[in-house]
Formats: C-alpha cells, sequence, structure tokens
C-alpha cells in the first residue's frame, strides 16, 4: 500500500504549519560537515546551510502526510543571523500562493528558521509542483 500523501487540493492558501523543535549538537555538526565538507567559521558555529537543511527534515515530523510533490521548481534563502550549537530551532511555514495547472498546481511556501529566543535565523520562499489528487 502505497504512503499517504497530502494533494493540491488539501493545501489551506495562507495556511501556517509550524514544526517540532530541535536542539543543534556537535553531532549534528560533524555528520553535516563530514559529508559537505563544508568548513567551520569558527568553533560553535553552525553551518549556514545546516538549519536549512534540517529544517526539510523538520517538515516530515507534523501530522499532515508530506505533500505529494512532482518538481521541486526552486527557493530563495537568507541568512539572518548565525545559528551556534546548542541553539533550539524550528519552522514555521505559510502557504503563500497556491495556482492550479492542469494535473496538479503550484505551491510557493514562504518559511521561517526561528531560534529557541524568537529570533528568525533564516527565511526564504520555496516552490513546489504538486499533484492533484487522482480521480
Amino acid at each position: 500500500m502505497p504512503a499517504p500523501r497530502s494533494y493540491f487540493e488539501d493545501v489551506e492558501l495562507h495556511g501556517v504549519v509550524q514544526t517540532p523543535a530541535l536542539t543543534l549538537t556537535e553531532a549534528h555538526v560533524a555528520l553535516y560537515t563530514g559529508l559537505s565538507q563544508d568548513v567551520l567559521p569558527e568553533p560553535g558555529l553552525v553551518p549556514e546551510l545546516l538549519p536549512l537543511c534540517l529544517t526539510t527534515g523538520l517538515g516530515w515530523r507534523i501530522d499532515n502526510p508530506p505533500l505529494a510533490v512532482l518538481a521541486f521548481m526552486g527557493f530563495e534563502w537568507e541568512v539572518l543571523l548565525p545559528v551556534r550549537v546548542g541553539d533550539t530551532i524550528h519552522s514555521r511555514s505559510r502557504t503563500a500562493v497556491k495556482r492550479s495547472m492542469r494535473e496538479g498546481g503550484v505551491i510557493v511556501e514562504e518559511r521561517q528558521v526561528i531560534n529557541q529566543r524568537g529570533d528568525v535565523v533564516h527565511r526564504g520562499r520555496f516552490t513546489f509542483l504538486v499533484a492533484k489528487r487522482p480521480s
């Protein structure tokens, strides 16, 4: 039996989704730098792309089934503040655009990564082509 999915019709325009939080550890940084060969700017700082990667993974921990994404069409991303080992982050996403097409639709999601103090440390927009529910 295929895994449950959310479809274009299930996405609520201006709907907000918040992920659970995750506290960043040295192990997260070591795994990431081991795979990416990214160089740390200074000890205790988290590589700039790691929160972006983790926010995507945290999206799998929400109650809704994952979107039936047909294509990842692009993203814009901005690093606002440094993230450090020991910070606890979560993400909040809002559906900013929902445009229907023949067999799917375009979803633009505005996403923020927020630390334990409530500071938005990263933000950006993801654009997906999402399948419509099979008939």
